[in-house]
């Protein structure tokens, strides 16, 4: 048992105390040992004794010690050791403590319980703890009116002289006992049995709340007890009805500025109950409180109290939004429903600006979903009726929002702090979802509107508008358009004419242009005589270093979407887009996403236009390579390397002329004609490739500069797939001398893609089979010199090994090709302590199994070494591996039994032979039974998989466990 173990010998308070014998557990050890952790500086000596006092806390000497602990004369750190050691044995040891002990120590701790009411409140609310522990586990046999006997002891022996220190004292008592409830360490039964029982016994506690908080004399420390407590019983089911007195008491007491926060989270927590929508009748009744705190909100507001607005919006949010079907279904009170949404509404248009001035609107935002969804599911008929009354409601919504998502003023803004900035930034995202959702509601009508609204604010030549009014209309328009198909919309093109029209003088408004110009990308697609309009635009922000991320990807957007309609800017947006990458105006993400922009524009082009264009844009990268080349390596060369590296890699990432993406869009996409003759990615690859070999040989150590050169044609070859193949024979040459000279990971993901890409291309896979033979060989010497410094490489081989069986399995008839050697590599990876490892050799080996009936050479190697590879998942599985990984064994562990069932058969009873394997906590029989489960189930892959998990579970000692509950 946990609390008769010894502790470690030698462990206690640390060296600057003498540490105590192993079970000296004496009063005065604990007393030196608690001086030691609250007062020796050093931290060694502070964690060995806070060690020492768990093993204390758990021995049978607490017992002993506690009450000791617990005397007049110790301080309040001394005696709040004594009530936690308490609490500990009564939560944790319970079944040690005889029956007829029971009612000593509930007596003892009353008592205690009543001295420390005017003393120390750290101790007393332990103290409370302790009993509520010790009522939860007695009841409801052995002490059937706990609650009951709680509130009559202290109220019959309150005197005169302590009162007010008793009644705290059992109000802390009552508040705990259900917080201890929900924590508690009880079986299910007993605490469905426990959960039951408390919630009779609030009819002995409400009755007493009520009269305290109805009593105007009381202080308010009580009250506010008295409303923490009944926070504390809501959560155990309560009926509504039985809180209805209490919650009439706690809307009075928001008057008082004391209990106001105490009551509001009373309400909340009351109202927010799942099982209250059941009290139709005292939910209509809650109506009116709520709403009766209006004035008390506008006071509030007016006075810039913060605080007591966001409090009562919190009143009225929780019963809006957890109850809004309900109150919807009641028809005949349709106006004061209707009051409590615009109640809402002036929470969710609450003056100021979020987050500096106010921070309630936000709460708000979901009610408003909530509503709609409750609208939208009602029948027809009732359906009709409240839409006819809600739109509106919707339409002035959305007006609000639009006026909380404006920015202040500049000068105002200048002083925020970036957490603040960044606090309005993702209210404005939250503001953004909530009117795309809305438009659900209002449909075409709320664009029409917002479109009228923004053509009047511009065209208006009474008074200047705002930048901050306009901004906050597109802002809007593109929330929709982001998301919601307006290609249909008859509004788009006059928004598309105004946007021209928009005096730009600011950063914020210009970047809403920009993200608004990229939502409608599409519909520029379907509507290219428009691009004209917008194009200028987005081409003269990209100069603009403070409009990076919305210029760059707006561009890019138009020109996935675009390109068809594009030929006719090209030279402008090439010339643009070279002049900003030259005066490096932009981040390396946004250099990376402008290659990316124009590798879909010059996919469009003829592929004469296309070399053009790829000559003027890369000739200085790779002058500047040229120059780098020849450099000695040093740091700030290779950030340059790399940087050259990876806008090659994303340009050709998207630069499709064979338009592979546009297959599915249907035959009239195909506007421009198959070309002939060379791709211009495998020209322009062919002419650097002299020079990449170059910078590789000064960098071939540094992985990151092996990487990218590997991504360049990683990206190359997922793009062009068979058009790549010109370039298959020097690319495989390079990779094998890159392999042999150093073994890099991004050199094996490589090979794997050109696998999987020709591998049924016989005419460009004999150097690809080379290469694949070349890197095999070099890693298992790897593996041969020790490979667990290379978790990524063994991966990475594992990957391409799984991807060779799959696409190509005769390479693995090969004579140059050691079968076994591979299939040892295999049964070590799965022994390495990284998971992505272990996941890819399971891998690995789900693909070679199936293979033993047809390559001989892997039915051989698995008929004598498949025991070997039996053992090592069974151990992994006995405890070695992580539970997250059970999974990929189970995979293994049912293909070894679909294709090689009759070995099997055999393995499995002798590896499970010897005792304590695969774990010691296992017996004979449960070991037999997890055997005949596995050989029985050839079929059914997920019922390996649970036989697994419950297998693991038992190794591991968790089964039945609270480890269990989400695995």
């Amino acid at each position: 048992m946990e609390g008769r173990e010894e502790p470690p010998p030698g462990s206690g308070p640390g060296p600057g105390v003498q540490p105590p014998p192993p079970l000296d557990f004496t009063v005065e050890n604990v007393e030196k040992a608690l001086h030691q952790l609250y007062y020796d500086p050093n931290i060694e000596n502070k964690n060995l004794a806070q060690k020492w006092l768990m093993q204390a806390q758990v021995s049978p000497q607490a017992w002993h010690f506690s009450w000791q602990l617990l005397q007049p004369d110790k301080v309040p750190e001394i005696q709040y050791f004594g009530a936690s050691a308490l609490h500990i044995k009564i939560s944790r040891y319970w079944s040690d403590i005889p029956a007829d002990q029971y009612e000593s120590l509930k007596a003892q701790l009353l008592a205690h319980i009543g001295r420390f009411a005017s003393g120390s409140k750290i101790v007393l609310t332990r103290l409370c703890v302790a009993l509520a522990s010790l009522a939860l586990s007695m009841m409801p046999e052995a002490w059937p009116c706990a609650v009951a006997d709680m509130v009559r002891l202290f109220q019959a022996e309150a005197t005169p002289g302590d009162g007010q220190g008793r009644c705290l004292a059992l109000l802390e008592l009552l508040t705990v006992l259900p917080e201890e409830f929900q924590t508690s360490r009880l079986p299910q039964y007993r605490k469905s049995q426990v959960r039951a029982m408390l919630a009779q016994e609030c009819r002995a506690i409400f009755p007493l709340l009520e009269q305290l908080l109805q009593q105007p004399s009381l202080p308010s420390a009580i009250k506010q007890k008295a409303l923490k407590c009944f926070s504390s019983w809501v959560p155990l089911e309560v009926p509504l009805l039985d809180c209805e007195r209490l919650i009439q008491a706690a809307f009075s007491a928001l008057r008082d500025p004391e209990l106001f926060d105490s009551s509001v989270e009373a309400i909340v927590s009351a109202i927010s109950q799942p099982d209250a929508q059941r009290y139709v009748n005292t939910l209509l009744k809650l109506i009116p409180l709520v709403l009766g705190l209006q004035e008390q909100l506008r006071q509030a507001v007016q006075n810039g109290d913060m605080e007591m607005s966001h409090g009562i919006c919190r009143v009225a949010v929780a019963l809006g939004e957890n109850h809004s079907r309900a109150l919807l279904d009641q028809v005949e009170h349709w106006q004061s429903f209707l009051a409590l949404v615009n109640m809402i509404m002036f929470c969710t248009g609450i003056p100021g600006h979020y987050p500096v001035n106010e921070t309630t609107s936000s709460l708000t935002l979901t009610f408003w979903y909530t509503l709609q969804d409750d609208i939208l599911s009602l029948e027809a008929e009732k359906q009709a009726v409240y839409q006819q009354l809600y739109r509106p409601v919707y339409f002035h919504l959305v007006d609000v929002l639009l006026h909380k998502a404006q920015f202040p003023a500049d000068e105002e803004y200048s002083f925020w702090s970036s957490d603040e900035k960044e606090q309005f930034r993702i209210y404005r995202v939250d503001i953004s979802d909530t009117l795309m959702y809305v438009y659900e509601m209002l449909g075409a009508e709320l664009l029409s509107n917002l479109y009228d609204k923004l053509g009047r604010l511009l065209t208006s030549s009474e008074q200047p508008c705002s930048w901050q009014h306009t901004e906050a209309l597109l802002y809007g328009f593109q929330s929709i358009a982001e998301t919601i198909d307006v290609n249909y919309s008859d509004v788009v093109p006059g928004l598309i004419g105004l946007i021209p029209r928009i005096s730009i003088s600011n950063v914020q408004l210009a970047d809403t242009v920009m993200f608004t110009i990229g939502a409608l990308s599409e519909w520029l697609a379907d509507h290219p005589v428009m691009i004209n309009n917008v194009l200028p635009l987005v081409l003269h922000a990209l100069g603009n270093p403070e409009l990076s991320v919305s210029s760059v990807s707006t561009l890019k957007k138009i020109c996935r979407e675009c390109k068809y309609d594009l030929p006719p800017y090209a030279a402008n947006i090439v010339a643009v887009s070279q002049d900003v990458l030259m005066k490096q105006i932009h981040k390396t993400s946004q250099c990376m996403w402008l290659m990316q922009a124009l590798g879909f524009l010059l996919s469009a082009l003829q592929v004469e236009e296309i070399l053009k264009n790829l000559h003027s844009l890369i000739t200085p990268y790779i002058q500047q390579l040229e120059k780098l080349a020849e450099e000695m390596p040093n740091p700030s060369n290779k950030l340059a390397i790399v940087h050259i590296l990876g806008l090659l890699s994303n340009l050709f990432t998207t630069l499709d002329i064979s338009h592979h993406e546009d297959e599915h869009e249907g035959p009239e996409l195909r506007k421009l004609p198959i070309p002939q003759g060379p791709n211009p990615v495998v020209v322009v690859l062919q002419q650097v490739f002299q020079l990449i070999q170059k910078v590789l040989s000064k960098w071939l150590n540094d992985a990151q500069v092996v990487e990218a050169v590997c991504a360049i044609f990683e990206k190359s070859v997922k793009t062009l797939l068979d058009d790549f193949a010109p370039m298959v024979p020097q690319l495989c040459e390079m990779l094998g001398q890159m392999y042999s000279t150093i073994p890099q990971a991004s050199a094996l993901d490589l090979t794997r893609q050109l696998v999987h890409i020709f591998a049924h291309e016989p005419a460009h896979f004999p150097p690809i089979k080379a290469l694949f033979l070349l890197v095999t060989s070099v890693t298992l010497t790897l593996f041969q010199q020790g490979p667990r410094d290379h978790p990524d490489i063994v991966d990475s081989f594992m990957q391409l090994l799984a991807q060779a069986l799959k696409r190509k399995p005769d390479l693995f008839l090969s004579e140059s090709l050691d079968v076994k050697a591979v299939f040892q590599c295999g049964v070590l990876a799965l022994k390495f302590p990284e998971a992505p490892t272990v996941k890819a050799s399971c891998g690995f080996f789900t693909e070679l199994l199936p293979r033993c009936g047809e390559i001989p050479p892997i039915g051989q190697v698995v008929q004598e070494n498949g025991k070997v590879l039996l053992q090592a998942v069974l151990e992994a599985i006995g405890g070695q591996a992580s539970r997250s990984l059970m999974d990929s064994f189970a995979d293994v562990l049912f293909a070894l039994n679909k294709h090689c069932f009759s070995c099997l058969s055999v393995w499995i009873k002798e590896v499970m032979q010897p005792p304590g394997f695969p774990s010691p906590r296992l017996s004979a029989e449960q070991k037999d039974t997890f055997s005949q489960q596995v050989l029985r189930e050839r079929v059914n892959k997920r019922r390996v998989k649970e036989m697994v998990k419950e297998f693991t579970l038992l190794c591991r000692g968790l089964h039945g466990t609270d480890y269990t509950a989400d695995y």
